[in-house]
């Protein structure tokens, strides 16, 4: 139910005539059409922290007796007060009648509004370290909004590509709104879809890089008409192109209906982001190999502006010999001038640009850089057509060939006929329908995903090649690109990285954020057999601790969670063995939510600590409790906590040839800049200050 029709039902209870006027009103409204995307923006979502301790002051929920499968009560308590350690005393939130209860803690599940401030913080729960000095791929189980809002203090505008799978809202029980499953007989399915993706696509905006970066969206037609307006009215400067991509070719069989066997894939450009050219068009399988002829130019332009009034300066004379061979290039005609008042050499023929039709156009190159071309054996001449209306035909080299030509991509091959090849395979333009074999769903994704975890599920896994591929075409040229995926599911996004990180020895790094959620059939045998979210018996098959994580450890290692090296071959772009393994570094951590006072009170640190870390680059050692010493430098950054201490500080971080941040924790201005004064260039000064909490607070839902 939307925001509106709640006020309104609430209305209605203390003024039936006014409510029932209110939603006459706002039906009046809801059937008038918008221009663009109109939906309604629903109550933001609450999450419940089922592994957060409750505490005084805490929004909680009262959960339902072990063993039952109802969804329990749904309204929202605020903790009074604690009893000892067992019971808490708890006060009915957003109501007129006081109500208050004294229920055991075990029974309450502590919830963040998206209205509530939240402090969040990362603890580590892992990592596998294979990648030497390589900086680390990281997994982060929450809530993906709320992680999103921490990134924004470790990475706004430094992600070059966002790839996400977000749920397609099928409605079978795909994604849950608000704690509750969302049905496809839920009138409101679209709309609690559209706001649910909007909040996330928000933050994605502060996070991309705007002078160059792309975002990725995979969807099928459920959603991808709204999706596609969504898009345009939550980035309004970008380009954006959607290519439809084959994932089976058997097809998904639906009653009544024709079988789907494709999905859509938004591609969101920013600033000057455009895909680069690869070895196939992803249709056709064509491609250039080593030693084939580059495609010449035809130098009569066509086309309206191609014709000579429009480019009088280009209408000149081309003289050849009667053998066909070229003698000399004449010099551009008046533009009032006839061909005929042209005097050849003797014994050559004068060629104009003509169309076939006799329609005179213009050349594509000028007289003198046409001059410069014939000089390097950028131009090649057809045969001699005494009787046609452009007797030689002329081709030339266009500009990108030109440049790879001196650049010593083609080579001129010898010989009496102008021929130039191709030193290496060419890039082609991708077209915008995609029909790759790599790309099948079913061994791309879900078979893959066997041979990594062969004891475990997940459903409709994208193929690794899939998503290997649409992120090459604007990373293959950014080796130290950051890659991020808030819908991270199976992880499939992080292996794609490091697939392209072996093919060129790039140092890509991948940031994967999902929640523990388990599945709508496992979430009710569990609650059957008394188990509750937060419960490690419960915890150990969510998606994040059972899949995830396990299935990054599984591709660097090379081994399965039991150990075996993992069977089969990677294919298509490169081929070796699954149980290589990769060369890099990951590190799985959880998503906290601190508290005010232990923030203030320096109480947090450990928990703040990686989120400094990240914002250094994820790369080597982590500074992971307050320096004794008062301040301390590690790989990529350094802390001062004293002031007192700063030029031994300094000192050591100019001594220290790959630190990139330099933390500073003061509530002084002046005594900042005093420290940034002696700092190297090349050094971030990052100002904390004294309490963290405002550089760690965030207000959960910001402009809702």
């Amino acid at each position: 139910m939307s925001r509106l029709t709640e006020l309104i039902s609430q209305a209605k209870a203390k003024d039936r005539q006014l409510g029932e006027d209110l939603e006459r009103e706002f039906a009046a409204l809801s059937s008038r059409r918008a221009f663009g995307l109109n939906f309604e923006r629903h109550r933001p979502e609450a999450v419940e922290l089922p592994q957060r301790p409750v505490r005084r002051g805490d929004k909680v929920r009262v959960l339902p007796e072990r063993g039952s499968t109802k969804s329990g009560d749904q309204r929202l308590w605020l903790v009074r007060d604690i009893g000892g350690d067992t019971t808490a005393e708890l006060e009915l939130l957003a109501s007129d009648q006081a109500e208050t209860r004294h229920v055991p803690i075990d029974d309450l599940v502590v919830v963040a509004e998206f209205r509530d401030f939240i402090y969040p913080g990362l603890v580590s729960t892992g990592k596998v370290e294979r990648g030497g000095e390589k900086p680390f791929h990281t997994v982060i189980n929450g809530e993906n909004y709320h992680a999103l809002r921490a990134l924004t203090y470790t990475h706004a505008g430094k992600v070059d590509a966002i790839y996400i799978d977000p749920p397609y809202n099928s409605g079978a029980r795909d994604w849950k709104y608000n704690n509750d499953y969302v049905e496809a007989d839920d009138l409101y399915r679209h709309s609690k879809w559209l706001a649910f993706i909007e909040r996330r696509l928000k933050l994605a905006r502060e996070l991309l890089n705007p002078a160059d970066s792309v975002l990725i969206v995979t969807i099928d037609e459920k959603e991808y008409l709204r999706l596609g307006l969504l898009l345009e009215q939550t980035f309004p400067d970008a380009r954006i192109q959607k290519i439809s991509s084959v994932i089976s070719q058997k097809g998904s069989a639906r009653t009544g209906e024709f079988s789907r066997c494709d999905e859509f894939i938004f591609f969101v450009q920013f600033g000057s982001a455009m895909p680069v050219p690869q070895e196939t068009d992803m249709l056709h399988h064509r491609r250039t190999n080593v030693g084939d002829e580059v495609e010449w130019g035809r130098l009569t332009r066509n086309g309206a502006n191609g014709r000579r009034t429009a480019r009088p300066n280009l209408f000149y004379p081309i003289f050849f010999n009667l053998d066909g061979s070229l003698h000399s290039i004449g010099t551009p005609l008046a533009a009032n001038a006839s061909r005929s008042s042209v005097v050849a050499p003797a014994g050559t023929l004068p060629v104009f640009p003509t169309a076939t039709n006799g329609t005179e156009m213009s050349w594509a190159l000028s007289h003198d850089r046409l001059a410069e071309y014939v000089e390097n054996d950028f131009v090649k001449f057809g045969q001699l057509r005494p009787n046609a209306p452009q007797p030689v035909r002329v081709y030339y080299l266009t500009d990108g060939y030109v440049r790879a030509a001196r650049e010593g991509r083609i080579t001129r091959v010898p010989g009496p006929v102008t021929r130039w090849v191709h030193e290496d395979a060419k890039g082609m333009k991708p077209l915008t329908v995609w029909n790759m074999a790599s790309h099948n769903a079913a061994e791309g994704g879900t078979n893959l995903l066997k041979k990594l975890l062969p004891d475990r599920r997940f459903p409709f896994p994208k193929s690794l090649y899939a998503v290997e591929d649409a992120l090459r075409f604007f990373v293959k040229t950014k080796p130290d690109a950051i890659v991020l995926d808030f819908f991270a599911g199976s992880g499939t996004t992080a292996h794609a990285v490091m697939r392209l990180n072996k093919q060129d020895g790039g140092h890509r790094q991948s940031i994967s954020v999902t929640n523990n959620e388990v599945g709508a059939d496992e979430h009710k045998k569990l609650r059957e057999q008394g188990l509750r979210a937060g419960d490690g018996d419960w915890e150990q098959w969510g998606i994040c601790d059972h899949i995830t994580k396990p299935r990054i450890a599984a591709a660097i290692t090379g081994k399965t969670p039991q150990g075996g090296l993992i069977g089969g071959d990677y294919r298509f772009a490169d081929q070796f063995a699954m149980s290589d393994g990769f060369e890099e570094n990951a590190e799985f951590f959880t998503l906290t939510y601190e508290t005010p006072v232990a923030v203030s009170h320096n109480l947090a640190f450990g928990r703040v600590a990686p989120l400094l870390w990240m914002r250094a680059g994820s790369q080597g050692e982590r500074i992971d409790s307050l320096p004794e010493e008062g301040w301390r430098v590690a790989d990529s950054y350094g802390l001062l906590t004293d002031l007192d201490e700063a030029r031994s500080f300094c000192q050591a971080v100019a001594n220290a040839d790959h630190l990139r941040i330099a933390y500073i924790v003061t509530d002084d201005e002046r005594r900042f800049q005093s420290v940034v004064r002696r700092l190297p260039e090349h050094v971030e000064a990052v100002r904390l200050y004294e309490s963290y909490v405002s550089n760690f607070r965030f207000l959960s839902g910001g402009d809702e």
